[in-house]
């Protein structure tokens, strides 16, 4: 059988109508959602349908969720501000970007804090801020770059420079393109880490999706293991790769840039595919988290992180 064959034999198969059933049900139990907000919950300035009932499912049902975007220049305030203009109310805790994971890597690498070249925006520079990293453009440790539309060759060059002269690249993300406001292509993060990487002969590390890095912080964030987390996104190439390399569920929405037509282009697939989160709410009270129930799901996470730690100590 061709590899065309068999994937066509998978999307036929995640299409039925009976697995459809029992793995969308196998969702809604989980305890803990990772999801991603443009082509999820909102596109643009409109909020897609089923976006408000599934905050609601989530928290009627007591569960525990994290939005996570790979887009470093918000910070989780503005990002709470702009669901609240779209109709949607959540606690700016609820929010994860890869401006903050980097942060988190980057005080894991020198938990006592450095200096950083920064070409991005503001909530990248703050959440750097938070973790002791200090704005720095003569030899600094790292040269970070983020989501932003104030690059210009002056920067690039000077990014170049400090990464000659010893500093370490970092990119928030490698996503190469995402769309403007009008739905139109446009570069990002991950082209302008490309030309820093050819003229330096160096390789960014990047924190955001599809790494496994950002996931496992939003899972510490989350106290839960990967067992009681699913993510959900758009993003075959992002979101969905970080689901599977983590081992935590990957549901595919079609709200947002994938297409069904696309699949066959991936060597991989979704757990679940929907049209849309308004696919995932559901009355059913056998869906509600107890407080014991996340409690004990939070010391099971802690054991093995501990036990992990143990084992690497020992290891080393």
């Amino acid at each position: 059988m061709q590899q065309g064959e068999h994937l066509s034999r998978e999307w036929a198969l995640l299409k039925d109508p009976v697995l459809h059933t029992e793995r969308l049900e196998a969702i809604r139990q989980k305890k803990g959602y990772i999801i991603d907000m443009d082509g999820v919950i909102y596109h643009g300035a409109n909020l897609l349908p089923g976006a408000k009932e599934l905050v609601q499912f989530l928290q009627d049902n007591n569960k525990k969720y994290l939005f996570l975007t790979n887009n470093s220049a918000p910070t989780p305030q503005e990002l709470q501000q702009k669901l609240h203009r779209l109709g949607i109310d959540v606690g700016a805790e609820h929010f994860f970007t890869c401006g903050q994971a980097t942060a988190l890597f980057l005080e894991s690498q020198m938990p006592n804090g450095g200096t950083c070249y920064v070409i991005g925006e503001p909530g990248l520079a703050y959440a750097l801020y938070e973790k002791g990293f200090y704005m720095n453009d003569h030899n600094p440790d790292y040269v970070v770059l983020g989501e932003t539309a104030a690059i210009n060759f002056e920067k690039i060059t000077k990014a170049v420079q400090l990464v000659q002269q010893g500093a370490k690249l970092i990119a928030t993300n490698l996503d190469v393109e995402t769309l403007d406001s009008q739905g139109r292509k446009i570069p990002s993060t991950g082209a302008f880490a490309a030309s820093i990487e050819l003229v330096t002969k160096t390789q960014a590390f990047y924190c955001g999706k599809p790494s496994a890095l950002i996931m496992r912080y939003a899972q510490r964030v989350l106290g839960l293991s990967r067992l009681e987390t699913c993510i959900i996104g758009d993003r075959m190439d992002t979101d969905i790769v970080a689901g599977i390399t983590s081992e935590i569920d990957p549901v595919l929405v079609l709200s947002g840039v994938t297409q069904m037509g696309d699949l066959k282009e991936f060597a991989y697939g979704p757990y679940l595919i929907l049209g849309g989160v308004y696919e995932i709410p559901s009355d059913d009270e056998s869906h509600r988290v107890t407080e014991e129930e996340l409690e004990e799901a939070s010391r099971r996470d802690l054991r093995k992180e501990n036990l992990g730690l143990r084992h690497r100590t020992i290891q080393s």
